[in-house]
């Protein structure tokens, strides 16, 4: 009996390992995209030489989602959300911005900061028509149509102005039905969100309160807003609720909604909230890089959720890591998050070149803002050290534009290169070939199709659209094959009772910890907000809503995994 006892348990021990799908064929069967998003950004029309989209709207029209970004020069479609084909048109207005669009029926409408509204049924071959004009201009304009088929129109964009609407009778050349209303209006006082500065610390500054976007959920309606201002780390889009969509709203008790302060592509701003083919709801907003000029930026895609109560939220815990693109409605946001770690962190870099002013460690230092540039645009070469073997998944190479002297699109303009891997920085195997490449993305991301093993990873360049060679983050994904972090347990947690928009948090350094995540919300089950520090054993946040109550968490993670989240600290 006891034999037969061990033999069906090794039995089931051997079937189960059968049933376990190799890691490379799990990575098979998942699609993933990480931001900023693999776009082709276009070089902008006027000096200085900078590549630019901001102020995104995605539209579901005829089975495609469609992408209108400002200064873009045309717009983009895609089938999943991962790939896009660029559609140039000088039908409508794209040198001006804050785009938004709009379907009713069988026909897209278009509008841009302006009061001229375009339509089209013709979008992938560009073709588009003056469908009106209304009696006033605006600036960020935003559409919505409501179940009862009618339509209500906001916009706003001001440092001192706030956030308008009313309604358009679109059966009568959109002409406005009543007068335009309030709102919202900033209130720094009291919202640390919306106080401008990197950090929400510019306390003399009025913040600017712009882009408009408007969602209706389970019969209630979910007006959002962006602010400080689009050169800012926390560039972030707030939300207000009512019964109605001309209002009265009322704060929600979760802001900002969508916010990602820290990491490599920061910002979440000026943006609009969709729904996805299942059921899945996004927000696209503005990554800010602001160097070479304050409007210098890119985009970003995070998943979206409604909770039980009606809580508007996004999840940017790991919003510039791979997220996987879905083909069926999720229920939990984990189903969106792989689990790939970030390996490339302030690990070892040489390179062949480089110019003083932009050294070899901005390859790795996980901040879009700075870059390395090699001393020529062809035949330069970088090479990182994980310093140990690691599982690798997936690559994103961030291009930075660096002596460059062009403007607008170009048909030569492109990026050819490979990536090799090596475990002993002699002997090489290529794993991508892209030296007879003919696009332009500048943010690059590419899934391997299984994982490879290795400790070194080369770039080598073979040509660019202009200028030096330049990158701003040589970011590598997948898994090491150590231990994660141990939890962290002496979390403390301040809260200055002259400046309630303001916490203080600071832990002890993590053994085996590359970086800790803060998670906190105005519930304790809902830690909606998070805030990534690197290095760091100590931050502060300056975005709280001086109103409410707030529970704090915190969480360590390295190149093979996440800890479990520390115990739950309440702050009044």
């Amino acid at each position: 009996m006891v034999k037969n006892s061990v033999f069906l348990i090794f039995l089931i021990i051997a079937f189960v390992a059968c049933k376990q799908e190799p890691e490379s064929k799990i990575i098979q069967d998942i699609k993933t995209i990480c931001n900023p998003l693999d776009l082709s950004y276009r070089f902008q029309l006027d000096e200085p030489s900078r590549r630019e989209a901001a102020d995104p709207t995605v539209v579901l029209f005829q089975d495609e989602y469609y992408l209108f970004a400002s200064k873009s020069g045309g717009y983009w479609y895609s089938s999943d959300l991962a790939d896009w084909t660029f559609v140039k048109t000088d039908e409508i207005p794209t040198e001006q911005y804050a785009p938004t669009a709009l379907v009713i029926n069988d026909t897209m409408y278009f509008m841009a900061s302006s009061n001229s509204i375009f339509k089209a049924t013709d979008l992938k071959g560009g073709k588009w028509k003056l469908a009106a004009e209304l009696p006033f201009g605006v600036t960020d304009p935003a559409l919505f149509l409501d179940d009862d088929q009618r339509l209500y129109f906001y916009w706003g964009c001001s440092d001192k102005e706030p956030i308008y609407g009313v309604e358009l009778d679109y059966r009568n050349n959109f002409q406005p039905v009543g007068d335009r209303v309030e709102l919202m209006h900033a209130d720094t006082k009291n919202h640390g969100w919306e106080v401008p500065g990197d950090y929400n610390n510019l306390l003399d500054n009025a913040p600017w309160i712009e882009g408009a976007w408007m969602n209706k959920h389970n019969g209630k309606y979910y007006l959002q807003y962006a602010g400080p201002g689009t050169q800012f780390k926390s560039y972030s889009d707030g939300v207000y609720t009512s019964d109605h969509p001309l209002g009265p709203f009322t704060l929600a008790v979760n802001n900002p909604f969508a916010c990602h302060p820290e990491g490599f592509a920061t910002g979440a701003g000026h943006g609009s909230t969709f729904e996805d083919k299942y059921g899945n709801f996004w927000h696209i907003g503005t990554v800010t890089i602001s160097q070479k000029h304050m409007f210098e930026r890119r985009l970003a895609l995070y998943p979206a959720f409604f909770d039980e109560q009606g809580e508007l939220y996004s999840d940017t815990r790991f919003g510039d890591y791979p997220m996987t693109v879905l083909s069926e409605k999720v229920k939990s946001k984990d189903e969106i998050f792989p689990g790939w770690m970030l390996l490339s962190y302030n690990k070892p870099v040489s390179v062949l070149t480089e110019v003083d002013s932009c050294p070899k460690e901005n390859i790795t230092d996980e901040d879009i803002r700075t870059y390395w540039s090699a001393q020529s645009g062809s035949n330069q070469w970088a090479v990182i050290d994980l310093e140990t073997e690691s599982d690798v998944y997936a690559v994103q190479i961030n291009f930075a534009e660096h002596n460059t002297n062009v403007y607008d699109r170009q048909p030569h303009f492109r990026y050819r290169y490979s990536v090799d891997v090596s475990s002993d920085n002699k002997n090489w195997q290529t794993i991508i070939d892209r030296s007879d490449n003919e696009t332009d993305n500048s943010h690059p991301y590419i899934q391997l199709k299984s994982k490879v093993s290795c400790r070194y990873m080369r770039i080598t360049n073979y040509e660019i659209p202009a200028g030096n060679f330049a990158l701003s983050g040589f970011r590598v994904f997948g898994l090491g094959n150590g231990d994660k972090p141990a939890s962290v347990s002496n979390l403390k947690v301040e809260r200055p009772s002259e400046n309630r928009r303001v916490v203080n948090l600071s832990w002890e350094k993590t053994p085996g910890a590359v970086g800790y995540q803060i998670r906190y919300g105005v519930t304790e089950n809902k830690l909606y907000q998070s805030y990534k520090v690197y290095n760091d054993t100590a931050v502060t946040i300056n975005s709280l809503n001086a109103n409410r109550i707030y529970f704090f968490a915190i969480e360590a993670f390295n190149e093979n995994g996440v800890t479990e989240t520390s115990s739950i600290i309440k702050v009044d």
